[in-house]
């Protein structure tokens, strides 16, 4: 495998992400699969779609020669779903779905099952929330009164939760809401509470009435579905700033500007866009999907000079690379559509009809960075405009060749390009969040900043590594600037901002997210948009001492530069996040205070659960504190005896001294699931993977039906919540990127 690895030119993250997402595995979860290998099944299955249109077998080979070429040179990474399950027995290959919610029961829970079905293939699901009666609002059928949108909401959320998509992807959604619904000052805050829908992402959908209403301070309609009649009226100005009161409380709800991607709606003759993808980035039809990839920006520059008394480079775009890249990564998504295996026939039929795709990019800070320019200057302004300008009418072109030579897409006819450009795709371009695809890629992700000159990255049995930025490396040492202990402190923020060792242009070149304003995000987010058929996904970072006002100011700055949508974030906002920066010495003296455990009373009540586990029968005693809280556990494994009994025996005394110590009992559990061994088990309940797995399974279901009566089952709302900012899997800090959530540390991903 390293010998691969260094073929390829993999980093030991990219190997990483790779051996525990995307790698075949075995059933004993051995990876039997290299990444060349993989590489080359994607290539291969994909390239077989060109024999569906004439082309011999020597065409088809020679396609999956380039396919494979590109992929292995990290110029280009189709989306998660394409390389897990290209040439595999599940073989769907789509990331983005968006699924109809009508007004009636039977639409409700037939859009829960379809989101079931998809989100156990891969992929994620958007959902528009819009046509549902408000709350109070009269059910015609029963003369009873509607719960509303939000009510309907925990049903899919609860629904994604039991979907585990085959422990490789996990569920999420995109729930969105009609600023003029009724039910709207409802919606904004219903992720107030970070274990509330944590498989959703929450937008509201402004109109164009709206937003002028906001900049003219006056009412605006709410307007009932049922009826379509104005049930009321609300100040404008009152809604906006409650959504960025609490946007900048946690992030949620972000915008989209629904209007604004209506008037781009390429086939509305077929329907009405009313809600996206989970990112945000691809607005789409019901029943639609769209399989995305991105073109490695990092690897699209060449040598424009070289000075050999001091050894430095200048690099500038290599436009010819770009376009050939563009090429080959259209023709590889057009086909993705045909050798596709679809969760549901209504989806192949509509997805067919309008063949849309969305080509983006990664490694834009790379880009930059190679090319000496700061992201925050306006040459990094008029270069994003130049570049995404040149994929998209080269991905157009790219388009129109395989229109001619296979047809333009079915709906065409009833497309906003009909009789002026022959297309084979309804869109071609989207900027999507690349999460892991960039840790595979070696890049930065989509159009970020870098998210860290230098940090630390957790390893196996508690070592901590000092990952460097390769270009800042190269140039610190070529400064004569290196050494480990200046990286070390580096780490602490990420930021090389306040080193004046550096000269200025080498820090105003490596910024990162934090470095830059607000405002520069989003006047890049805006320079991308020009020239993108879909949407733009891109967190604006804010630091903790931001206020509602700055979050107002670039919410209204995005609008008045055509934006489609925008997420924020502000640091530390979450209160579960992980401390990513040096706090105050009156923070850090808090948390060196002693814990003392609290004693154990005479008696204590409790209950005993069997689980079946590798090792034999697992007996896990919870007994609970006066106020019904666990407080302690006790472990008994039958025969096993040994190692697999004192080991049990060790993790109950730890549980019991973290939980008399306040450790909450979803921190031990998010700790010890998931750990697996050498002898996993399947009971009733699922798999488990250790003894470690099934005392926390055991200690998760306890704590869940004293506290929600869920019968036990472990089902309730605080199942696998994903804790924002620490990594629910391996602990790592999460960063904010693309619209997403990102472990730069194991490559786990809340984005869908």
């Amino acid at each position: 495998m390293e010998e691969v690895a260094s073929i390829l030119n993999l980093s030991p993250n990219a190997m990483t992400v790779l051996e525990k997402r995307y790698l075949k595995k075995n059933e004993e979860g051995r990876v039997i699969e290299t990444p060349e290998e993989l590489f080359k099944r994607v290539a291969v299955f994909v390239a077989s779609a060109d024999a569906l249109y004439g082309n011999g077998e020597e065409k088809v080979k020679q396609t999956g020669e380039d396919f494979y070429e590109l992929i292995t040179s990290l110029s280009f990474l189709p989306n998660s779903p394409t390389l897990m399950n290209a040439g595999r027995r599940l073989g769907q290959l789509s990331a983005c779905f968006v699924l109809p919610v009508g007004d009636s029961m039977e639409s409700i829970f037939d859009a829960v099952k379809y989101a079931a079905i998809i989100h156990k293939s891969g992929g994620g699901t958007g959902f528009s929330f819009s046509r549902l009666r408000p709350k109070g609002d009269v059910v015609g059928s029963t003369k009873g009164i509607s719960s509303g949108p939000i009510s309907f909401m925990t049903v899919f959320d609860t629904a994604t939760e039991a979907v585990k998509q085959g422990g490789t992807r996990r569920g999420a959604n995109m729930g969105m809401l009609r600023v003029d619904h009724p039910d709207i000052m409802e919606f904004i805050p219903c992720k107030d509470s970070n274990h509330k829908l944590n498989n959703f992402n929450i937008s509201v959908g402004l109109t164009e009435p709206f937003m002028k209403a906001v900049e003219e301070d006056t009412e605006y309609d709410l307007i009932t579905p049922r009826t379509g009649k104005i049930v009321g009226r609300l100040r404008a100005q009152i809604v906006f700033e409650t959504i960025v009161k609490q946007a900048w409380k946690n992030g949620e709800p972000g915008i989209v500007f629904l209007d604004r991607i209506n008037a781009s709606n390429p086939t509305p003759a077929i329907g009405e866009i009313e809600s996206t993808n989970p990112c945000g980035e691809q607005p789409l039809l019901p029943y639609e999907s769209c399989n995305l990839g991105s073109i490695n920006l990092a690897k699209m520059v060449r040598i424009r000079e070289q000075n050999t008394e001091d050894r430095t480079q200048t690099y500038e775009v290599d436009w010819q690379k770009l376009k050939e890249t563009t090429w080959k990564a259209v023709h590889f998504l057009d086909n993705v559509i045909d050798v596709n295996k679809y969760p549901l026939k209504m989806i192949e039929e509509m997805t067919k009809a309008n063949r849309k795709i969305g080509l983006g990019v990664m490694g834009w800070a790379d880009m930059l960075i190679q090319m000496a320019i700061p992201y925050n200057s306006e040459r990094a302004i008029t270069l994003a405009e130049e570049v995404m300008e040149f994929i998209q009418k080269e991905g157009r072109a790219a388009s129109c060749a395989l229109a001619e030579e296979r047809g333009v897409f079915p709906n065409y006819e009833q497309s906003i390009y009909c009789d002026e450009i022959k297309l084979r795709n309804a869109t071609i371009t989207t900027i999507a969040p690349t999460g892991t695809l960039s840790i595979i890629a070696g890049c930065s992700s989509g159009i970020e900043p870098l998210f860290a000159v230098s940090f630390v990255r957790n390893v196996m049995e508690g070592t901590k590594l000092i990952e460097v930025n390769p270009h800042f490396e190269k140039e610190a040492k070529a400064a004569g600037l290196w050494s480990r202990e200046l990286m070390e402190k580096i780490a602490e923020t990420g930021s090389v901002s306040q080193f004046k060792e550096f000269p200025d242009k080498m820090r105003s070149v490596f910024v990162t997210a934090h470095d830059i304003t607000p405002i520069d995000h989003i006047r890049m987010q805006a320079a991308f948009q020009k020239h993108v058929d879909n949407a733009v996904s891109k967190t604006v970072n804010f630091s903790h001492t931001a206020t509602t006002k700055d979050v107002e100011d670039v919410y209204m700055l995005a609008y008045k530069l055509n934006c489609k949508g925008l997420t924020v974030y502000r640091d530390d906002s979450r209160e579960e996040q992980v401390l990513t920066k040096q706090k105050t010495e009156d923070k850090a003296r808090k948390t060196e205070q002693k814990v003392i455990p609290k004693k154990r009373p005479t008696v204590i009540n409790g209950a005993t659960r069997f689980m079946k586990t590798g090792c034999g029968n697992l007996y896990v005693t919870v007994n609970e504190d006066e106020n019904g809280k666990p407080f302690e556990v006790f472990t008994n494994i039958g025969k096993a005896g040994g190692c697999a009994s004192s080991q049990a025996e060790a993790i109950g005394r730890l549980i019991s001294l973290s939980l008399r110590s306040n450790i909450e009992p979803e921190e031990i559990v998010k700790q010890l699931k998931g750990i697996s061994c050498h002898q996993p088990s399947w009971t009733e309940g699922g798999k488990i993977l250790s003894c470690s797995d099934a005392i926390a399974k055991a200690l998760e279901k306890y704590h869940h039906h004293g506290e929600k009566g869920d019968n036990g089952n472990g089902k309730s709302g605080h199942h696998e919540v994903m804790q924002i900012g620490a990594c629910p899997e391996c602990g790592g800090t999460v960063e904010h990127e693309g619209g997403c959530a990102v472990c730069h540390n194991c490559g786990f991903t809340k984005c869908g």
